[in-house]
C-alpha cells in the first residue's frame, strides 16, 4: 500500500505527464493548422523524443506511486535517464540553440519554453523530492547512454543520406567540421553520464536519510 506522500508523488507525476502531453499536442496542432508540420522532421528531434518518453514514464510512474510503496528497479533506471535527458535538454537549448533564428513557422512560445526550460526544472525537482525511490549501484549510470547513442547513430546516418540535420552542431559540414561534431557528441555523452551519477548519488543519500530498508541493486 502506498502512503499519502506517495499519492502526492503520483499526482505530481501525472501532472508532469499531462503538461508535456499538452505542450506536444498544442505544438503539433499549431503546426498542422499553419501547414508547417513535417512528421519526419518533428519526431526526429531529441527534445520531442525525450518528451514522449517523459509522457509515458511519468504516467506509468504515477500509477506505480499510487499503488506501491516503492519504485521498481526498472522504473528507477528509466527515471534516472529522464533526469539526465532533462538537464541536457535544458542546458543544450539555452546554451547552444536559443538564439538561433528559426527558418520556418514558430508554434506557441509556451510549448517551446515548457519542453526546454520549465519541464526540465520540474523533473529535477521531482527527483529531489519524490518519495519511495530505491538506491542503485553507480555503474547503473551507463544505462543512460543507451537511447542517446542510438539516436545519434540514426541521426548521423540519416543526415548523411538526406542532408537534413535536426541541430546545427551535428552538421559535419558546419563551421566546426567533423571534429567539432565528435567533440559535441563526446561532451554531451559525458555530461549525461555525470547527470546520471548525480541522480544516483542523490537517491543513495535520500534512501540513507529516510532510513529505508535495503533494496535490490542494478547490475
Amino acid at each position: 500500500m502506498s502512503s499519502p506522500s506517495r499519492k502526492i508523488t503520483a499526482v505530481v507525476r501525472w501532472g508532469i505527464s499531462a503538461w508535456v502531453l499538452a505542450a506536444i499536442v498544442t505544438q503539433i496542432w499549431s503546426e498542422v493548422a499553419n501547414d508547417a508540420f513535417y512528421p519526419e522532421h518533428y519526431f526526429s528531434y531529441f527534445t520531442i523524443q525525450s518528451s514522449l518518453i517523459n509522457i509515458v514514464a511519468f504516467a506509468a510512474g504515477g500509477v506505480l506511486a499510487w499503488r506501491t510503496a516503492r519504485d521498481t528497479k526498472l522504473f528507477t533506471l528509466v527515471r534516472m535517464s529522464v533526469f539526465s535527458y532533462a538537464i541536457v535538454t535544458g542546458v543544450v537549448y539555452n546554451v547552444l540553440l536559443r538564439n538561433i533564428p528559426s527558418d520556418g513557422y514558430e508554434p506557441p512560445a509556451w510549448c517551446n519554453e515548457s519542453t526546454h526550460v520549465w519541464v526540465p526544472i520540474v523533473i529535477v525537482l521531482e527527483w529531489l523530492c519524490a518519495t519511495g525511490r530505491i538506491s542503485l549501484r553507480l555503474r547503473a549510470m551507463w544505462w543512460v547512454l543507451l537511447y542517446p547513442l542510438g539516436w545519434v547513430a540514426f541521426t548521423v546516418i540519416r543526415g548523411i543520406l538526406t542532408g537534413w540535420w535536426p541541430y546545427p552542431f551535428l552538421q559535419p559540414d558546419g563551421p566546426n567540421g567533423v571534429g567539432g561534431v565528435v567533440a559535441y557528441i563526446v561532451g554531451i555523452a559525458a555530461f549525461m553520464s555525470l547527470n546520471a551519477c548525480i541522480a544516483l548519488l542523490i537517491a543513495k543519500l535520500w534512501t540513507k536519510w529516510k532510513n529505508l530498508a535495503p533494496s535490490s541493486e542494478a547490475d
